[in-house]
């Protein structure tokens, strides 16, 4: 709601709707689901949302040449390389490419850069997600111990330094990680971001904990279940997300927030320049 009143605002001030740009790389079935759900997420709220849908052999070049289109159009707003792409394809390569402006998936290293110094940013949506659900519900992070499972650069890594900016002490667990059940069974806050079923068993959970569960696994009966074991963990936990609903959603508000910030950063004629 709060994103639809920054839209018809940004609308009223320009003549112009915001505009998310979605570049989308072969045939993967879950792309395509993700893609589908932020069309229909950016129809909600009235930003215009366009696709560019390119073959699996395609070449980096050519992508490429596309960002560096996008780039250059005033009229777009935000641009997303909806990952994972193709093997031949250099994600980190395209992604750098990106006019950070216009970087909504807070992936580019100036926004990462700055995220890790504490400096405004186009933030990373599902770990900004992630902090957004704590907040919601009220969850205390300044001086609690938080765990976060997993390493990637997508989540891992920019929600241990989110936790960390809001002054939480964070211990980062991965596949390498000793006596992992320990480590969560301490912790007043759980970020389970693997990719792995049920991995994190209910029992490990401290009594209270707050439980943020990223992952997203189907099963061969062909439901979605994540990281954590949400039956028991749920008796534990005192406050848990749920998979499917929970994390996934959030994670595409934050991406149309970013959208709407970097084109009114534009408007202003700020575009990355950021306060220091």
């Amino acid at each position: 709601d709060a994103v639809r009143a920054e839209v018809a605002d940004f609308q009223a001030k320009t003549g112009r709707a915001v505009s998310l740009h979605v570049v989308l790389v072969g045939d993967d079935p879950a792309s395509h689901l993700y893609v589908r759900n932020k069309a229909r997420a950016c129809a909600k709220v009235g930003i215009a949302s366009v696709e560019h849908r390119l073959a699996a052999t395609v070449l980096q070049a050519e992508i490429l040449s596309l960002v560096k289109r996008l780039n250059a159009d005033r009229a777009v707003d935000g641009i997303l390389l909806q990952l994972p792409m193709p093997a031949h394809v250099e994600s980190l390569a395209l992604l750098e490419e990106i006019d950070p402006a216009k970087d909504v998936d807070g992936f580019h290293s100036t926004n990462v850069g700055r995220m890790m110094t504490g400096r405004p940013a186009l933030l990373p949506c599902t770990p900004k997600g992630c902090l957004r659900l704590l907040d919601s519900a009220d969850i205390p992070i300044d001086g609690r111990s938080a765990v976060v499972v997993g390493r990637s650069n997508i989540v891992g890594k920019p929600m241990a330094m989110l936790l960390l900016s809001r002054n939480a002490t964070v211990t980062i667990c991965h596949s390498h990680t000793q006596h992992l059940a320990h480590l969560i069974a301490e912790a007043d806050i759980v970020v389970a971001a693997v990719g792995k079923a049920s991995l994190i068993k209910g029992e490990w959970i401290k009594s209270g904990a707050a439980v943020v569960d990223v992952g997203s696994n189907q099963l061969e009966d062909g439901r979605f279940v994540g990281d954590v074991d949400f039956e028991t963990a749920s008796v534990r936990a005192a406050w848990i997300t749920p998979v499917p609903g929970g994390v996934g959603p959030m994670t595409i508000a934050c991406l149309l927030e970013n959208t709407v910030e970097a084109a009114k950063r534009r408007l202003a004629g700020m575009g990355d320049r950021w306060p220091r």
